[in-house]
């Protein structure tokens, strides 16, 4: 399984370790996933990885969705 958002597409980044001595070693960067089970439209579950950024995003869309609804 990848490491990737299945909502946002967001992945891993690249990038460098830096020592106080200057020197470089290449590093991974790796989104903060959660697993999240969801229920589909036939009725059925699914696992998916959802980054925690993507998982408060969607609350505060749910929470101001329900304010405009009351």
């Amino acid at each position: 399984m990848s490491r990737r958002c299945a909502i946002s597409g967001k992945g891993p980044l690249a990038g460098n370790n830096v020592s106080h001595a200057n020197n470089k070693t290449r590093r991974r960067q790796l989104p903060n996933l959660r697993s999240l089970k969801v229920t589909l439209e036939d009725g059925t579950t699914a696992r998916i990885k959802v980054a925690a950024s993507e998982l408060r995003t969607m609350n505060k869309q749910a929470a101001k969705a329900a304010t405009e609804n009351a």
